[in-house]
C-alpha cells in the first residue's frame, strides 16, 4: 500500500512538473515572441477613453455580443481545427494569377483590385497603391504549428517584389488580418498605416514610426492625397494573446475617389450597421463582404452567405465580392460553402456578385465580369 502510494505521489509530481514547464513555455513565448504585438500605455489608454465604443478598459460592439464560448463548444471548436474534416480544404493546390511589379507600377488612371485571397487586397485608385488587411503568411497564427497552411503554395506576388504602398489599412489585429512576418518585410515601402483604435501599439512595437500610423475611431475620416479613409463599425472583437482580447478596436473602411466609392467589411457578424452605413455613405460601387469562417458556435461575429448577400443590399453596393474565403481553414464548413451559398442568395436578392481567381484584376469599370465558377475546378 505504501509502494503504490508513493507512484501515485511520483506520478502527481510529473504530471505536476509537466503542467509547470509547459506553462512556463507558453508563457516566455507570448513574452518573448514579437508575433504577439505590443501593449498600449498609460497616455495611449487616455485617448482610448474618449470613445463610445470603450468602456472599463475594452473595446465593445454597439449590441450585446456574446463573445465567450463554454468549454464545451470551445472543445468542439479547436477538434473540429485540428481535425482532418472532408472538404475543409482543397484537394489540391489553389493556383494562383501571378502578376508582376511592372505591371503594378504601369497602371495608370483606372481602378483595380488584386485579390491574394482571403481578405488582402491591393487596390490601385486615384494613382495610389493602397493595401488592405495584408496578411501574405503561410499560417494566420503566432507559430507555424498554431495553423492551418494556406490553400496556395504561391501569391500573385512576392512581398519583396511589391512596388512602393502609399497606404496600408488594417481592419484589426486577428492574425489573419495582421501578420507580423508580412508587416515586416513591407514597412519600409509603405509610406502611411491606417487602423482602428489602438492597432498602432502593434505597428509601433514592430518598428513603425507612430508618425506613420493613424488611428480611427468609428465614424471618424482622414483623407490621403485625394482620397477619403472612413473607419466604419463591424461587430467583431479583437485580440493576439491570452489576456488581451477587445484591447484594440476592429472595423470596416470606406475609400472613396473622385470617381469610386467602395466598401470593405473587415469581419463582422450580421447586425443593424450595414444599413446605417448604406445610408450614410451609399451606394457603393464594389464592397468586399466577409463570407467565410462561419459557425452556429460563433453567429454574432461572423456572417453566414445567406446574411452576407443581405449585407450587400443593406450598404447599397451595385456589386459585392465574398472574401475571407479561399485561402485558410478555420472554420468547419467546406471550403466552398461561402461562395456557393452566397452566389444562391445573391441571385434571389438580385445582387451582383464577383468572384474572381486569385490574382485576377478587378477593374471597376465593368470590362471584365469575373463570374466564373473556377473554385468547382479546385475542388
Amino acid at each position: 500500500m505504501l509502494k503504490f502510494k508513493k507512484t501515485l505521489k511520483m506520478i502527481g509530481i510529473i504530471i505536476l512538473s509537466i503542467v509547470l514547464l509547459f506553462s512556463i513555455i507558453v508563457a516566455l513565448f507570448i513574452n518573448i515572441s514579437p508575433q504577439f504585438g505590443g501593449k498600449a500605455t498609460k497616455e495611449e489608454m487616455e485617448i482610448y477613453v474618449k470613445s463610445e465604443n470603450y468602456k472599463d478598459e475594452k473595446f465593445v460592439n454597439k449590441n450585446e455580443v456574446q463573445l465567450d464560448m463554454s468549454y464545451r463548444d470551445m472543445g468542439k471548436s479547436l477538434l473540429g481545427y485540428f481535425k482532418p474534416i472532408p472538404k475543409t480544404t482543397p484537394k489540391e493546390n489553389i493556383s494562383v494569377e501571378k502578376i508582376d511589379s511592372l505591371n503594378i507600377v504601369q497602371l495608370k488612371d483606372i481602378t483595380r483590385l488584386i485579390w491574394f485571397g482571403h481578405s488582402a487586397f491591393l487596390l490601385q485608385i486615384n494613382n495610389k497603391n493602397v493595401l488592405i488587411d495584408p496578411m501574405f503568411g503561410d499560417v494566420p497564427a503566432p507559430h507555424t504549428l498554431l495553423g492551418s497552411k494556406r490553400f496556395s503554395n504561391e501569391l500573385p506576388i512576392e512581398i519583396e517584389k511589391i512596388p512602393q504602398i502609399d497606404a496600408v489599412l488594417i481592419s484589426h489585429d486577428h492574425y489573419d488580418h495582421l501578420d507580423y512576418g508580412s508587416i515586416k518585410k513591407l514597412k519600409d515601402k509603405v509610406h502611411m498605416f491606417y487602423t482602428p483604435l489602438g492597432v498602432g501599439v502593434h505597428l509601433q512595437e514592430w518598428g513603425i514610426e507612430k508618425e506613420r500610423i493613424i488611428e480611427l475611431d468609428w465614424w471618424q475620416e482622414t483623407t490621403f492625397e485625394g482620397l477619403i479613409f472612413r473607419c466604419t463599425p463591424a461587430q467583431h472583437f479583437s485580440g493576439r494573446g491570452l489576456t488581451d482580447r477587445t484591447k484594440t478596436l476592429w472595423s470596416s473602411w470606406i475609400i472613396q475617389s473622385e470617381t469610386d466609392n467602395i466598401f470593405f467589411s473587415g469581419d463582422s457578424g450580421y447586425a443593424p450597421h450595414f444599413k446605417e452605413i448604406g445610408e450614410k455613405y451609399g451606394p457603393f460601387d464594389f464592397a468586399m463582404m466577409e463570407c467565410g469562417q462561419y459557425n452556429e458556435m460563433w453567429p454574432e461575429v461572423h456572417m453566414f452567405p445567406e446574411e452576407t448577400a443581405q449585407a450587400g443590399l443593406d450598404i447599397k453596393a451595385k456589386k459585392i465580392m465574398p472574401i475571407h474565403w479561399g485561402a485558410f481553414k478555420l472554420a468547419m464548413h467546406s471550403w466552398t460553402d461561402p461562395i456557393e451559398r452566397v452566389t444562391k442568395k445573391a441571385k434571389e436578392l438580385n445582387i451582383d456578385v464577383v468572384t474572381p481567381r486569385i490574382g485576377e484584376s478587378i477593374f471597376l469599370d465593368g470590362s471584365n465580369t469575373l463570374n466564373d465558377k473556377w473554385w468547382v475546378k479546385s475542388y
